[in-house]
Parts: C-alpha cells; sequence; structure tokens
C-alpha cells in the first residue's frame, strides 16, 4: 500500500450552482455557434513542431526559495517568496522520468493551472487526477502553482479578499528563472489548464510570445468579452470565493478585458501548438443519470460545461478565420468536472509531447534479479520507468509508483509517497537513514505506515504527516512502545535544541530530549509547564528521566534544575532545586501533610513563597519555614 497525497472529494471547477443559477448564466450569454471546427476531433492542421527557445532567460525579479520539501521520491514542493505578490508562492514540481538517471540532463516543463476553486493545500490536477502517476514515465518537469482562487492567474489591477493577485508576473517574470538555475527545467514549455485554467492558457500564452509552445484549454471560457460573459464571471468569483471581478480587470468597459480575452487575443497564438476541447453538457460515461434523458445529476457541470462549450466553438471559429491550426475536440457528451478532464490529459500528451520535442512512449525498461522479485511481490509499485542506476554505494530503480532500492547487504525494498519524501528530505540513501531495510508496512494499531531503514525509521499517518525517527531518540521511543506508548507517533523531525548542546523531536503527546544527561520523554501538561518556564534554556534545564507515577493518579519529572508535578486535581507546577523543595521533602513530598504543589515559587517580601494544597512554605532571609 502506497502512502501518498489523499484524493479529496471537492468541487474544484469553474463554479458549483445550482440549476436556476446555471440557467442565470446562461440567459447572460448572447454567443454565435461557431461555424465549422464543430466535430470531435477535426483538426485544422497538424500539432506545430517544438519552436526555438527565447534567447534571453526570465528575469527572476528577486524571488527566492524560502522553503522545499520533498512530498514523494519525484515530487517536491517549493515555496517562493513572490516580490510582486509579497507572499510566499507555493509551486509543486513532478520531475522528469530520468531526473535520477541523467544527474546533468535538462527537462522542458509542463505547467498546470487548476480551475476557480483552487485551494492553497494541492493543485487539483493531482488532488482529483492520475496526473501523479500518468506523468511518471514523461521526461518533462511538471509545474503545478498551488492557490490563485478565481485568479484567472493574472495580474490583479488592486487588492481583494485579502490578496493582491500578480499570478502572471509570477508565473512569467519570477518563477522561470528558478525553475532553470535550480530544477534543470529548460525554456521550452506547453501549458494546460482546465476551466478558469484552460482560459488562462491561451491568454497566458497569447499575452507572452514565445513563451509557450503549447497552449491546452480544457472546458475552458475562451471569451470573456462577449454580451453577458463579465457578469458571468462574476458571479462565478463571488461565488467561489467572494472575489470582485472589478478588481481583477475594472469594470467590463475597462481594456484589461479584452486584454486578457483569448479570442481578442487569438492572433497573437501564431506558432503556438493549440488543443480544445469541450463536452457538450450531457450525461457522459462520468455522469451518474437524474432519471431526465441526457441530464446528469451534475447540474452545475452541465449548465457550465454548455458555456465552455459556446465560448470554444466561437474561439475556434475566430482560430479558423485567423487561419491558426488547432487541434479540437467537441465531445459528444460530458460536463464540467475532473473525470472528464483527467480523460483529456491523456488524449492531448501525444500533441504536447511532440510540441516540446520529447519522446511520447516512455523507453524499454526491465527490472532483474532482487528488484525485479520486489517489484513482483508489490504489485502496487506498477511497472518500471527507468533502468537500474547506482545511489550511494547502492542500486535503485524507479517504478510508476515509487522506487526500489537495493544493497547486498539489505536486499531490495520499496519506498514511495510521503514516507519517500520524507527520505529524500533526509538525502535519501546518502544521508543519515542509509538504505531502506524493510517494505512499507502497517503499524500493529491500523493507523500509520513505515519502513525501516539502517540506520531509523520513517513513521506516517494521514493526521501527522511522515517524520524520520532515529538514534538515541528512536532507541528510547522503541522501548516506550512505539506509537503504542504514551508519545504515539512523530509529528515533526529531530532538531537540535537552541542555546544549549542536545536534541529533541515532537511527538503527538510530547517531546523526546536527548542530551548529556540521557534521552527522555517529556509529556502532556508537564511539557505545557515546561514550555512555559523555557524549556530547556530556563531554569529547570534538560530533563533527568522519564514520566514517573505518583499518589493519586499524579505524574511527575525531573529536570536539571528541579521537577514538575502534576495530578489531575491540582494540575501542573514546578518544584526547584532548593531549599523549598528539601523543606517539602521533608514533610514526604506529595504523600506529606502539604500535598501536591498549587502554584510555582513566587516572590514575597523578604524572600519566596510556593504554595500546596495543604499549606506552603517560605524562605525569608535564608530561613525556611513550613506551613500547614
Amino acid at each position: 500500500m502506497r502512502v501518498g497525497l489523499a484524493k479529496r472529494d471537492r468541487s474544484r471547477s469553474f463554479g458549483t450552482y445550482r440549476t436556476k443559477v446555471v440557467g442565470a448564466l446562461a440567459a447572460l450569454l448572447v454567443l454565435p455557434i461557431a461555424a465549422g471546427l464543430t466535430t470531435a476531433g477535426t483538426a485544422a492542421a497538424a500539432p506545430s513542431p517544438a519552436l526555438t527557445a527565447p534567447a534571453a532567460t526570465q528575469n527572476q525579479g528577486g524571488a527566492t526559495v524560502g522553503k522545499v520539501e520533498w512530498l514523494s521520491e519525484r515530487r517536491v514542493a517549493l515555496w517562493i517568496n513572490s516580490p510582486s505578490m509579497g507572499i510566499p508562492i507555493q509551486v509543486q514540481i513532478l520531475l522528469a522520468r530520468d531526473w535520477n538517471v541523467n544527474p546533468s540532463a535538462t527537462f522542458p516543463s509542463v505547467w498546470m493551472l487548476d480551475g476557480l476553486r483552487a485551494t492553497d493545500i494541492e493543485n487539483g490536477w493531482t488532488a482529483e487526477t492520475d496526473a501523479e502517476s500518468f506523468y511518471a514515465d514523461k521526461n518533462v518537469n511538471v509545474i503545478l502553482p498551488v492557490g490563485g482562487q478565481s485568479s484567472f492567474y493574472s495580474d490583479w489591477l488592486e487588492a481583494d479578499n485579502g490578496v493582491f493577485y500578480q499570478w502572471e508576473t509570477f508565473l512569467t517574470k519570477e518563477l522561470p528563472s528558478i525553475l532553470e538555475n535550480d530544477w534543470r527545467t529548460t525554456q521550452t514549455r506547453g501549458v494546460v489548464g482546465l476551466s478558469m485554467g484552460g482560459t488562462a492558457a491561451m491568454s497566458l500564452a497569447a499575452r507572452n510570445p514565445g513563451f509557450f509552445k503549447f497552449a491546452a484549454s480544457l472546458s475552458g471560457i475562451l471569451t470573456t468579452t462577449s454580451l453577458g460573459m463579465p457578469q458571468a464571471i462574476q458571479f462565478a468569483m463571488n461565488d467561489a470565493g467572494k472575489f470582485n471581478s472589478a478588481a481583477m480587470w475594472g469594470p467590463p468597459s475597462n481594456p484589461q478585458w479584452a486584454a486578457h480575452d483569448p479570442y481578442t487575443q487569438a492572433d497573437k497564438l501564431k506558432g503556438v501548438s493549440l488543443y480544445v476541447s469541450s463536452g457538450s453538457g450531457t450525461t457522459g460515461p462520468y455522469d451518474q443519470p437524474s432519471g431526465i434523458p441526457g441530464v446528469s445529476t451534475n447540474y452545475a457541470g452541465m449548465g457550465l460545461e454548455i458555456l465552455a462549450r459556446l465560448t470554444s466553438q466561437t474561439f475556434a471559429t475566430k482560430l479558423n478565420s485567423l487561419g491558426i491550426p488547432a487541434q479540437i475536440n467537441y465531445r459528444p457528451s460530458g460536463t464540467h468536472s475532473w473525470p472528464y478532464w483527467q480523460f483529456e490529459l491523456h488524449q492531448l500528451w501525444p500533441q504536447l509531447a511532440n510540441a516540446l520535442g520529447t519522446d511520447v512512449e516512455k523507453p524499454a525498461c526491465g527490472a532483474s534479479g532482487a528488484i525485479a522479485a520486489t517489484a513482483a511481490a508489490n504489485s502496487w509499485i506498477g511497472d518500471c520507468v527507468t533502468a537500474e542506476y547506482s545511489v550511494a554505494g547502492g542500486l535503485a530503480q524507479d517504478f510508476r509508483n515509487g522506487r526500489i532500492y537495493w544493497t547486498s547487504a539489505t536486499g531490495a525494498n520499496p519506498i514511495a509517497g510521503r514516507i519517500a519524501g520524507e527520505y529524500m528530505n533526509t538525502g535519501a540513501a546518502a544521508g543519515p537513514l542509509g538504505f531502506p531495510t524493510t517494505p512499507e508496512l502497517g503499524t500493529p494499531d491500523g493507523q500509520g505506515r513505515f519502513n525501516h531503514f539502517q540506520n531509523g525509521s520513517i513513521y506516517w499517518t494521514w493526521w501527522t504527516g511522515a517524520h524520520a525517527v532515529r538514534g538515541a531518540i528512536l532507541n528510547e521511543w522503541a522501548a516506550q512502545g512505539f506509537e503504542g506508548g504514551p508519545l504515539k507517533y512523530p509529528t515533526a523531525a529531530e532538531i537540535a535544541t537552541p542555546g544549549k548542546a542536545g536534541n529533541v523531536q515532537g511527538f503527538e503527546i510530547g517531546a523526546m530530549y536527548n542530551s548529556a544527561n540521557g534521552t527522555y520523554a517529556v509529556l502532556g501538561m508537564i511539557m505545557g509547564k515546561y514550555g512555559e518556564l523555557g524549556w530547556e534554556n530556563g531554569w529547570l534545564g534538560f530533563p533527568k528521566s522519564n514520566e514517573v507515577a505518583i499518589k493519586d493518579n499524579g505524574r511527575f519529572t525531573e529536570f536539571d534544575g528541579g521537577n514538575i508535578y502534576w495530578s489531575p486535581a491540582t494540575g501542573a507546577w514546578s518544584v526547584a532545586n532548593g531549599p523549598i523543595f528539601d523543606g517539602w521533602k521533608s514533610v514526604g513530598y506529595e504523600g506529606g501533610k502539604l500535598g501536591y504543589p498549587l502554584s510555582d515559587k513566587f516572590d514575597i517580601p523578604g524572600g519566596t513563597q510556593q504554595n500546596f494544597q495543604f499549606g506552603w512554605i517560605t524562605v525569608i532571609d535564608g530561613k525556611t519555614e513550613i506551613h500547614p
């Protein structure tokens, strides 16, 4: 079983509306039905060959990468500090098939644009389709911008809803040099978008001549200035996130509407390999029939696909009149929904590959020896996409859904998904974990997954993510029962403690500290009090014991400078080493006449005091007094 990014059931298309809303949108629109180019699969001409790359590298414009996180063995997320938007923008990359086999190679790229309901979590192409596994054997870097709900991937005139979109500047001026300088990406690019992203794919290609060699619109709205369309777009943007289209391009009379309209900008698409598709809005193979002939239960998707069909026909007619070749696909059925866009992704690939100058089919490959036996025993990993290649004194081979590593000492073991991503974050086989020694396994509680490695383990759950545990912290966590012990699952990587020599790793119920004292867990409310007092940099210092059970279901943990005590009746309080602690000890700690502490120590005139359940202790002018 592969641990990966879970698919989510969510509506992320151009809009989600009630039937009456779809009717209202359709009533706004007065569009001519395109003459010609109206049958599925009709093409004006064969796809254009890949063009030469622009001579100059795009200006990075000061953009910097603030964070890099591997999500799988070939999927990586970048958080890019965008000067134009003033916030970090996440961009995920699916790395080319030969990324590891040929580490000096560079690759063309495919940019995948999302729909109107894009989220800040993940691009819809990976959340809703098989794009990740589909591209696994393709020799292109796949660029997946994350976010941009209702943005049309354009530069807005003003801020709205707490954001100031400058997507065109980010995509065409800030992002390219990062991809080219750091991620072995060439200036040969294609763009594929669905719905809002389809509109943007054509608009960006037209507005930035030479930037894209291929552009595909899947159910895009390809005329934005036709009668009623600005109002329809405004309605959709408001529904999708309370955005105002006037902040984007001004009122409908503003020239910015025409400047971003694929129809009015169509003449600038000469030389770009174009692909346009749309369904008819009637019930198709991926729809649930409603009981009314031709009408599915996806009422919103039906109406929206009709709008996409009408605008696509008008756009195609314009291309035909300009003599611009395009592959036009009018499907006989289908609504505005992800299964149809996944289908189109598979259909457009040969044209896209030819435009980018890359191979349509993967080269022949095969597995052998122990790697072949492991692949056969783990059918989920799919077919091979590369030959074997050398890594850190062993071998690896990439498969559609993961990677298999081999050494003579460890044998062959598969790794995939989020566990593979965390493995990459640690340096993979060349990092501190070494090679995997087990396949991915399930935890006894049925909630998590893990791989063991030569020098540690990686554990994953859907709520904690994947985190490596190793060394002394792993040994102590194992002694306490792994995820079945008091700490539960890891929630963070092991890091060095700031200011003092030691290490700490976060877990669900606390943290594990390693220092000169040894390796100990700090849990729950005791952990909360420890943090309140400054962690290891406070007067308590590092822990010197695990949590110890005491009277009335209480607990305590010992530290360099004192202890923290907790009970259900009193909560968590510290007792510092020194006269107060000694006085409390003299009357039997929590089992004596004072009971548990009810406060930390605090200053009083001439000294300090600490309160307990049944009394208090003071230290005044060096003299300790116990008050029952």
